[in-house]
């Protein structure tokens, strides 16, 4: 018997092979563990099922450990900017390669395993890894092209290659998404395949067929090959199919005139028939083209129909564009129709969230939209009504309630059914990661969201990704993959400096990030409006301070503390606050300071002269006379009402104050307005004349989103706000549907001071996310010397702004030419001005006196000769002066504006004797303040003696 036998120490005496093969050599390291591709879990046939799948793909050959001159690079990628030159002239560049690799760190472990996926970038003598997730994790001098299946260190990791990707999904940033395709993994060769038991061969055959045909694994009993039969009660029954299926009914006429019909799905469950979804013709038939397609956009967004891997959207028209009726098309739809014949309505409860100011606006919309009997509306701002109603009821359908209201009553919500779809309106509002009302919306764990925002995410990419998360979750991966991948790429191809590969990856960063969203995000400006709206006119009004007030700003920038202070990142925020309300009043620094001032204020005010402290009042603020000017002129010219906005209360009280004194009749909306009291106001205001309600007084953080205030054409905007966005939505509240007069914006700022630097930082697209911006320590995202130039007061007659510009319109008032244009232009001009012989520029001295004013004069060359070095040296001079440090355009859309000079303007002469009667051949001659300024209260305001009115930048819509 076998137990019985001795043992017998095994001989290696003779024995030159193993089964036919030479024995390894010591000399040797021992073959690499491959990688393994198992849910996680150990399992001990592993090594040998690996070693079964070499042996049935028939590759018995081994992977050399590490030989990048003996094979030819697998799909290397040339650089495709050098792809024009000869191979003589090739640069380092051209040599760029990228793979997808496997990595682990270095161990003495007999059973090596690797530790992730990775990707290996070899350019410029140097070969750099990272992680899927774009983390570095180190780079080493390698100047030759790797290849399949090479092993190599870099680091300080081992790794292994594994494919080829091209050079522009790398730049693109493809590779670091989950969800970009990425290459199959391959199983490697394994050595030693005849020592494989027959039962790991069997299994590793079983799962390889499994993969090829997934039925394969099933056991082969006669039920499974049996085909389906529908089942019967009664087994006599014998039911014959029906070949001539029945033609589905869409709800609407899809063919009737303006039928606005869905997309249809591609796919269908088995058994089931596509139906054509059309919107009710009841909304249809006050829909405007851009809102069809608004509509059509958002469905497609929701039922999954536009090739993202989510059901969100994020409809981020300008204001006024109708995003609220889009959005009723948009529900109703949904809750009344199902693309598959025969089922239920997509959406059974939905619910809107929004700031509590517009509540009530979204309940009157789905009322004027819908009436009251087809729809059942809960809104949650009674503490009366019980929430079960809507959870658990079948009387209400939507739901509208405030952002705060609903971190209340998240949990009761889970509770009841199911939220089919979340509109979340305002939805810059969700834009920091830790949001709670966020949070609580995710909670309801639905899939389809929706976000409505006017202002879109302009420079902070880090409140970008947060709403692309909250509409399509994972899309983008987590933060800190997205901010590796697309946010420090894209920033540090803006920085002043950028190296052109720099340069090269933003942009393709950029135009990916573009590509992935934009699949979810539709975006439309108001000048769609253009067609339906009356014009729009927007005046930008520099203010000379008073002499008081001047006298009160250089003391406080010249106070010790102030310049103690400006070191501190979060006492700077606050001396930015004090010099905003100098501005505005000196008044408001006499009043109850806000928390966080106490530390510094009082000690600024001992710089201010005590004789100056007494003497304050409303009146000593230049912005404050302009203001009194222009609605005195404005009531007594016109029958128009005007908005008033203020993104400080305390300057809503001086300015309530001066209002009051002058007998003008109000009404205000700010933080402290009841919530059920704000849209009874918007209503009385719209309802009301000039006479019964002349001013709306409102505070642009409690009432500057939203609202529709039509009821007036004319506009206010006595202060800035850091976020130019915060500004454009309050502009919002008068040019809108509806709107029946011409409407007249007003920009106030005090020259020269802290409220012009404000102005251009909004123009200049330098980054203001980087700068003081709602919730952040603003001022940290200051350098020393930009802390510096905000708080310097320049006292000069000519304004900053538009010398900064580089214009040479002179204050006149005429058009200017496009945006694109100008710089284009620059090279023109210089060059037209050598082209000028000696004879020409003595005509020069002959031009007619009159055109002066009005067209400013060409700078001749005095000589026939042009240099042409100087010349270009000029071009390029010029063109720089319109460009930023970082290369971009310089405050380009303050080109669009007119740009107007009171004093110089007035001083002008006119072609025409009689300015203000009529020619000799019959036509109405016009002063050339008539010209430039149409608005008849602005013009008046300007040509009073003292006007405080500086300078003026206008632009009209169409």
């Amino acid at each position: 018997m076998g137990f019985m036998k001795p043992f017998k120490p095994p001989s290696l005496v003779g024995k030159n092979t193993l089964n036919g093969r030479p024995p390894p050599s010591f000399d040797e390291e021992p073959p690499t563990k491959k990688r393994r591709y198992s849910d996680g879990e150990s399992n001990d046939d592993d090594a040998e099922v690996v070693a079964a799948a070499a042996k049935v793909l028939k590759k018995p050959k081994s992977i050399p450990k590490f030989q990048p001159l003996l094979q030819k690079p697998v799909n290397t990628v040339a650089n495709s900017q050098n792809s024009s030159q000869g191979s003589e002239e090739k640069s380092s560049s051209s040599q760029e390669s990228y793979y997808t690799v496997l990595w682990r760190k270095f161990t003495t472990k007999k059973n090596k395993t690797w530790d992730g996926d990775g990707i290996l970038s070899v350019s410029d003598g140097y070969a750099r890894l990272q992680d899927v997730s774009g983390r570095d994790l180190g780079r080493s001098a390698y100047k030759s092209l790797p290849s399949e299946g090479d092993e190599l260190s870099v680091g300080g990791r081992e790794i292994q290659i594994e494919s080829a990707i091209s050079r522009t999904d790398y730049m693109a940033g493809r590779p670091f998404l989950s969800n970009a395709a990425k290459p199959a993994p391959q199983l490697k060769n394994v050595d030693n395949v005849s020592k494989v038991s027959a039962k790991s061969q069997q299994k590793f055959k079983k799962l390889h067929e499994t993969q090829k045909d997934p039925k394969a694994s099933l056991p082969a009993t006669q039920a499974s090959k049996a085909e389906f039969k529908t089942p019967f009660k009664d087994k006599s029954t014998v039911l014959a199919p029906n070949k001539a299926s029945k033609v589905p009914v869409p709800r609407h006429d899809p063919k009737a005139e303006n039928a606005l019909v869905m997309k249809r799905p591609s796919t269908v469950p088995k058994g089931k028939q596509v139906v054509d979804v059309v919107v009710d013709p009841l909304l249809t038939k006050s829909l405007r083209a851009h809102q069809r397609q608004g509509v059509a956009f958002l469905y497609d967004c929701v039922m999954g129909m536009r090739g993202s891997s989510g059901e969100g959207a994020i409809l981020a028209d300008e204001m006024g564009l109708g995003k609220t009726l889009q959005t009723i098309a948009l529900l109703w739809t949904l809750m009344k129709q199902n693309p598959i014949d025969g089922e239920p309505p997509v959406v059974k409860k939905a619910l809107i969230v929004c700031p509590v100011t517009l509540i009530n606006n979204w309940r009157k919309e789905i009322r004027k939209w819908l009436g009251n009997e087809r729809l059942g509306v809960f809104v949650a701002d009674d503490k009366h009504k019980r929430l079960t109603d809507f959870t658990k009821g079948r009387a209400y359908s939507i739901m509208i309630i405030g952002y705060e209201k609903l971190r209340m009553v998240q949990e009761d919500l889970q509770k009841g059914a199911a939220i089919d779809i979340v509109i979340a309106d305002e939805g810059h509002r969700l834009k920091t990661a830790t949001n709670k009302s966020a949070a609580a919306i995710k909670s309801l764990n639905t899939e389809r969201r929706v976000i409505l925002s006017g202002t879109p995410i302009q420079n902070d990419l880090a409140e970008f990704h947060t709403m692309v998360d909250f509409v399509n979750p994972g899309l983008l991966e987590k933060y800190s993959v997205f901010k590796r991948t697309f946010e420090t790429p894209i920033l540090k191809s803006q920085q002043p400096g950028a190296s052109a590969k720099d340069l090269e990856i933003g942009e393709a960063r950029g135009e990916e990030l573009a590509e992935i969203t934009g699949k979810f995000i539709l975006r439309r400006t108001a000048d769609i409006l253009a067609q339906y709206l009356p014009q729009k006119t927007e005046h930008v009004l520099f203010c000379r301070p008073t002499a008081a007030q001047a006298s009160v700003y250089r003391a406080i920038i010249g106070s010790p503390t102030f310049n103690a202070a400006l070191g501190s990142a979060a006492i700077s925020l606050e001396l930015i606050t004090v010099l905003k309300k100098a501005c505005n009043s000196p008044t408001l620094l006499l009043n109850k300071s806000d928390k966080g001032e106490e530390t510094i204020k009082p000690a600024i005010l001992e710089s201010v002269p005590a004789k100056l402290l007494k003497s304050m009042n409303p009146g000593m603020s230049g912005k404050v006379q302009v203001l009194d000017r222009l609605l005195h002129q404005i009531y007594t010219t016109t029958e128009e009402k005007v908005v008033l906005v203020s993104n400080y209360t305390s300057t809503l009280d001086v300015l309530q104050s001066l209002i009051s004194s002058m007998d003008y009749t109000f009404l205000r909306l700010d933080g402290a307005t009841p919530a059920g009291k704000r849209q009874d106001l918007v209503d009385r205001f719209n309802r009301f004349t000039q006479k019964a309600g002349f001013i709306f007084l409102l505070s642009a953080k409690a009432g500057g989103v939203g609202l529709n205030l039509i009821g007036a054409s004319r506009l206010v905007l006595f202060d800035l706000d850091w976020n130019p966005a915060t500004d454009t939505q309050a502009m919002a509240r008068i040019h809108r549907d509806g709107q029946k007069r011409p409407c007249y914006i007003y920009r106030m700022l005090t020259q020269g001071a802290l409220d012009e630097k404000i102005f251009q930082r909004q123009v200049s697209k330098t980054g203001l996310a980087d700068s003081v911006v709602d919730g952040k320590s603003g001022a940290s995202g200051f350098t020393r010397e930009e802390l510096r130039d905000l708080f310097t007061f320049d006292e000069g007659e000519a304004c900053q702004t538009h010398e900064l510009l580089g214009c040479a319109c002179g204050g006149s008032g005429t058009p200017l030419p496009p945006p694109e244009d100008i710089e284009a232009s620059v090279g023109e001009e210089v060059a037209s001005s050598g082209e000028n012989t000696t004879e020409e520029t003595a005509k020069d001295g002959e031009e007619d006196e009159e055109d002066v004013p009005l067209r400013p004069k060409l700078r001749y060359q005095t000589s026939a000769t042009v240099n042409m070095e100087e010349q270009e040296a000029e071009i390029s001079r010029k063109k720089k002066a319109l460009k930023d440090s970082g290369g971009k355009a310089k405050m380009v859309s303050l080109m669009q504006y007119t740009h107007i000079d009171p004093s110089a303007i007035s001083r002008a002469p006119t072609r025409n004797p009689t300015p203000a009667g009529d020619d000799e051949d019959g036509t109405t001659a016009f002063s050339p303040m008539e010209v430039a300024v149409e608005d008849t209260a602005l013009r008046c305001v300007l040509e009073e003696e003292g006007s405080r009115v500086r300078y003026v930048f206008s632009k009209a819509s169409s």
